[in-house]
Order: structure tokens, then sequence, then C-alpha cells
């Protein structure tokens, strides 16, 4: 009986087909992840032959307490203080208008195109310049 591979794992590694993975396959691909680590082969850890299974066999590259608290609900992930509910806090606004009317937003916006104009203004005058001599 002939069993697909997960879709997610991997089907080459080195430019060779994987085939099934085996426990060579995993302990050879941990010493590479120690390696890359900056420790030697020796020095393989039990997240290198975890993270080396994960990625032969399709899991997760995520480790599963990593998982874990992404599949949790990011309302409930912290919760400083367990039933309360809060309060809304009024809002402010920081857009003062000035004598024309117009709100800070608009002022930057208009003196930033102003000063991109200034600056095509001066490259076009540095490049006719250039031309005429």
């Amino acid at each position: 009986m002939k069993i697909d591979p997960p879709e997610d794992a991997a089907l080459i590694i080195n430019s060779a087909g994987v085939g099934t993975v085996t426990d060579k396959m995993v302990r050879e691909r941990a010493v590479e992840l120690a390696v890359i680590d900056g420790r030697t082969a020796q020095e393989v850890s039990t997240s290198d032959r975890e993270q080396a299974k994960r990625e032969l066999t399709g899991g997760s590259d995520q480790d599963p307490n990593e998982a874990l608290l992404e599949s949790t609900p990011e309302s409930e992930r912290w919760d400083p203080l367990p039933g309360s509910t809060g309060h809304v806090a009024p809002v402010t606004s920081i857009d003062d208008e000035d004598d024309e009317g117009r709100s800070v937003s608009e002022r930057l916006v208009e003196e930033g195109v102003l000063e991109a104009e200034h600056d095509q203004m001066v490259q076009a005058a540095k490049k006719q310049k250039e031309e005429n001599k």
C-alpha cells in the first residue's frame, strides 16, 4: 500500500528526493541545525531533533508551545485583571486647526509636497546646468 507524503513534508533535501523519512535522516538534519546554530555535531539538542523531524515530516516549523499560544485567541492570551471589563477612555483630537482651517496633518502634507517640488526643481536646475556646459 502506497502512502502519499503530507503536503507540507520535505520532498527534496540537497537536491535528492526524500522518500520515506528515516531516523538517520532526522539525526543528520539535527546535526545540520546544531552546526547552523554554532554548535558542534556532538552538541545536538532535543529541540534540534524535534525541529528536524518537524521539517522533514511536514510538521509545523513552530515550537509546539508557541503553536499552542498562537492557537489561543488574542483576547484570552493575557488578562491583567481577570473579570475586569475596563472602560472607554475619551478621545481627544490633536488636529488643532490653524487660522486658515487646516489641521496639523493637512499642513504636514502640504509642507511635504512643497518640499518635494523644491527638490525636483533643484535637480532639474542641476541637470540643465550640466547640459549647458
